[in-house]
């Protein structure tokens, strides 16, 4: 029985320390991984390929105990190849559900953006409330459910941009990055080390106890000033010249999963403005349209979240 932040804690450590058995040298990302996991949030990967996206993934449904299931999106998969639906059975005469692939609690969406819109909205009904609609009947999806998603930000011939309401519904989004010189020498080391491509890893929790988890993060304190940080950050992102449409109150409501999320991961019963301020990149970056003269400019999204933070004084917190 999960009962308080300290059993998250310890179990989130050992979960990420799993995960690590197979991802080199990326802590920082994989504790932002799990504290989304833990705030119910879908991710969304935008990095280049073979840097570890499909095996972050399945290493993490591995060892949290998941069901796993990839769907390589291309631009011939349609919405029922995700959903499923119901099939003719000659033998009974009658039609039988066919579940898709979404019916896992963990979801690899690969290169997304490869789809037509018609499919990709096949997720958005998911990823908002954990169901799918199949011949007007309602279906609950496994919990745990997770959608991580992702695409490639250097290829554009043949890929359909995610619409603004789809990207909304990712809680955050993450890049990978390169490996440095060490990290890749030690990458080929365990490669040569264990003799076989993939790393054996084993479940560390189960489907159960993540939503237990989840119970637990719920309870963290959070201070009314934070809420008005969080408030006031997500806000300041609407008044920039630079921007063309803020970040919604889906960006306030992820900060403060995730910083719930990061402080439970802690052991901490509380939140502090550091715990937001974290995830400042991660939750705002996707989230903003830019001005049109700023389209070309890819570290423009992180100078606005930049001087966003230093625009909104961060408040005193007291004694809890």
């Amino acid at each position: 029985m999960i009962s308080d932040v300290r059993n998250v804690a310890a179990l989130g450590k050992k979960v990420i320390t799993e995960v690590e058995r197979a991802v080199v040298g990326k802590h920082d990302l994989l504790e932002t991984v799990i504290c989304s996991v833990l705030a119910s949030g879908h991710i969304l990967f935008e990095d280049f390929p073979g840097l570890g996206k499909t095996l972050i993934a399945r290493s993490f449904a591995t060892a949290l105990g998941l069901d796993f299931k990839r769907i390589q999106f291309t631009p011939d998969l349609l919405p029922g190849d995700i959903t499923g639906g119901y099939i003719f059975n000659r033998n009974e005469s009658s039609f039988e559900l066919r579940k898709g692939p979404i019916f896992s609690h963990l979801i690899l969406a690969d290169e997304i953006n490869r789809a037509s819109p018609k499919t990709q909205s096949a997720l958005l009904e998911a990823m908002q409330e954990a169901r799918v609609t199949l011949e007007g009947e309602t279906l609950n999806l496994p919990e745990p459910f997770l959608v991580l998603a992702t695409q490639n930000p250097i290829e554009y011939e043949g890929t359909f941009p995610l619409p603004e309401a789809q990207l909304d519904r990712f809680m955050i989004k993450l890049s990978v990055g390169y490996p440095t010189l060490e990290q890749e020498k030690e990458i080929l080391q365990r490669r040569h080390s264990r003799r076989i491509e993939e790393v054996v890893l084993i479940p560390v929790t189960s489907a159960a106890e993540v939503l237990e988890m989840r119970e637990v993060v719920e309870t963290v304190h959070v201070d009314e000033d934070l809420e008005m940080y969080i408030a006031r950050l997500v806000h300041e992102t609407r008044s920039d010249r630079r921007v063309a449409v803020g970040a919604s109150p889906r960006a306030s409501l992820a900060f403060l999963k995730m910083a719930k999320a990061r402080a439970a991961l802690n052991g901490r019963t509380y939140i502090l403005p550091d715990d937001i301020k974290h995830f400042a990149i991660p939750v705002l970056s996707h989230r903003m349209i830019m001005q049109p003269e700023y389209w070309m400019g890819r570290r423009v999204a992180e100078e606005v979240i930049a001087d966003v933070l230093s625009k909104v004084a961060v408040p005193v917190m007291r004694a809890v």
